[in-house]
């Protein structure tokens, strides 16, 4: 099983690529910096639940869909 940090930062990563936008574009988008969205994606730090909740509504999608929480 994989490291839900890992995870977090891979599917980051994944969502941030997939639109195109640069760490700096999602870290002006939820009000953070783009070295703390370099380090999400690296699993360096983790974001706290209400960046979580920024991230997962600007992704459309659920909280555990963006950590990777499949079973609960």
């Amino acid at each position: 099983m994989k490291n839900t940090d890992k995870v977090f930062g891979e599917n980051l990563y994944a969502l941030r690529r997939e639109r195109k936008w640069s760490q700096q574009d999602v870290a002006l988008k939820i009000h953070v910096t783009q070295p703390c969205i370099s380090r999400w994606e690296k699993g360096d730090i983790e974001p706290t639940l209400t960046y979580l909740w920024h991230l997962a509504d600007l992704f459309d999608m659920s909280v555990d869909e963006l950590i990777g929480r499949k079973d609960f």
